[in-house]
């Protein structure tokens, strides 16, 4: 998928917070498996910044040109949820 290698195109910063053991972030949980390491390797000097901590909801920030950011909850999504939710983040600024 060409989204994937606009991302650090597109985006300067991705924060991704979920929670280590709610059931509401095992969609997030899955696709950080499953997707990591392909994002790292498509954009290795792009800041994807993975933060767990206990009862958080699941979010990504993306982070814009010129401060701009943009919050999406991933709260009880799929990992193909969350993954086309990524693209129409990476999209958005195209």
């Amino acid at each position: 998928m060409s989204w994937k290698n606009s991302l650090s195109k597109n985006l300067k910063e991705l924060r991704v917070h979920f929670c280590q053991t709610s059931p509401a972030s095992n969609g997030v949980r899955e696709f950080i498996a499953k997707n990591y390491v392909s994002l790292k390797e498509a954009n290795p000097n792009f800041p994807i910044l993975i933060r767990e901590a206990s009862g958080v909801e699941a979010k990504f920030f993306a982070r814009y040109d010129f401060g701009k950011e943009k919050k999406v909850i991933l709260d009880d999504l799929s990992a193909k949820d969350i993954e086309s939710e990524l693209e129409k983040l990476v999209n958005q600024n195209a």
